[in-house]
């Protein structure tokens, strides 16, 4: 078989895959690491945002679009489809969910399934990787903040109360100075009348 020909019978991915997998350390080997990710595509599925390893959900993004993709493109109908969705969900009451609840969400979608944002940093301890791994019109809120410039956001009001602050400050100083230049312009006007 060729490659043209392989590529109709596998779909395309609409992420980035790279051409080998990445390899998560684990002390069971290949297999720990399959059940490793097994575990995060169930998670991923069941709670539709998880946060963890940069790496590891990143590796995980790339097996979860392929089942979405494939229960798209297949149906419940389809032997291994189904097979591939028993493998991939550990609990079997997912099935149900991706197939009745996910794939209507997905269906008529243009763009990736799955969105990845990288995590902050924390402010103290060792620092690893970590990411948001979660399925696109999840019902929690937006990780994203579509308005840059809101002024209402915490940050913004104290930035604000900190500027009005300093030029209250800066203000007074200025006052205080002239008020000064004035004095001593004052005397200096005295002192020449009476001499």
């Amino acid at each position: 078989m060729n490659q043209a020909d392989v590529t109709k019978l596998v779909s395309k991915l609409r992420i980035k895959v790279p051409p080998k997998h990445r390899r998560l350390s684990c002390p069971e080997g290949p297999e720990g690491r399959l059940n490793k990710l097994r575990k995060t595509v169930t998670g991923l599925i069941k709670y539709e945002r998880i946060e963890l390893n940069y790496y590891r959900g990143d590796e995980a993004r790339q097996y979860a679009e392929r089942l979405i993709s494939e229960a798209i493109n297949h149906g419940d109908c389809h032997k291994p489809t189904m097979e591939m969705a028993d493998f991939w969900l550990l609990e079997k009451e997912l099935v149900h969910k991706l197939f009745k609840v996910l794939v209507p969400r997905f269906e008529n979608s243009n763009s990736a399934y799955t969105r990845m944002l990288k995590a902050p940093k924390p402010a103290y301890g060792r620092y690893i990787d970590k990411a948001v791994l979660e399925l696109r019109g999840n019902p929690y809120p937006s990780l994203q903040n579509k308005q840059t410039n809101n002024r209402q956001l915490l940050q913004n009001i104290l930035l604000e109360a900190a500027k009005y602050d300093y030029r209250q400050a800066k203000y007074a100083e200025m006052a205080e100075k002239i008020e000064k230049s004035e004095e001593s312009s004052s005397v200096k006007t005295t002192n020449i009348e009476h001499n």
